[in-house]
């Protein structure tokens, strides 16, 4: 039996499966190179990472890099969000000042000021769905950045769980978050489209 067997086993016979023990299986996986790995709502989800994906998402780190230190904006690394079994590594995210990890090493959800995330088209529907549902429980500036019909989503104004702000506009249209916590605009014009 290895270790894995064992893990699952005991998973099992509790019922009770959590974030950390779905993040450990994940990594004795064979998760192929160029894969994002996620879990939402209790789902582990893997998404190939295209070129189109990267150079939108630098160009978001690059533009918010003109504000931000470093050490405030991530790309990739896990934070576990409100509802169930929510562990993303979202495409881009920005800490508040004086954010720090919890007792497990992992960022605090209540320290996310801003997301951004790239549409992938395998993993799309979660982006809109779930996901949004949960930034929304949490995040109070959430961009959705979509290669393939050329739009980008802001959501602003969460309240109750939901975005009561949402603005949808074309690539090469301003993102204007000077109104937000963010306080920048970001310029979409070279987002490239799949």
């Amino acid at each position: 039996m290895t270790v894995l067997d064992d893990r699952i086993e005991m998973a099992d016979s509790s019922g009770e499966h959590t974030l950390d023990m779905m993040f450990e299986w994940v990594e004795t996986m064979p998760v192929p190179e160029g894969y994002k790995v996620e879990i939402v709502g209790g789902n582990i989800f893997m998404a190939p990472q295209r070129d189109t994906h990267w150079d939108i998402t630098l160009d978001i780190v690059e533009q918010l890099r003109a504000k931000y230190p470093r050490k405030r904006v991530k790309s990739d690394v896990r934070v576990d969000y409100p509802g169930h079994l929510n562990g993303f590594a979202s495409d881009v995210t920005v800490m508040a000042e004086g954010a720090a990890k919890n007792s497990k090493g992992l960022w605090r959800y209540e320290d996310v000021e801003f997301v951004a995330e790239v549409i992938c088209r395998k993993t799309g529907a979660n982006e809109y769905g779930p996901k949004k549902d949960a930034y929304a429980a949490a995040v109070r500036v959430h961009l959705i950045v979509d290669p393939y019909s050329g739009c980008w989503h802001l959501h602003t104004k969460p309240k109750d769980g939901e975005y009561r702000g949402e603005l949808s506009l074309d690539f090469g249209d301003e993102a204007d978050l000077t109104g937000t916590v963010v306080g920048l605009v970001l310029k979409t014009g070279d987002f490239p489209r799949d």
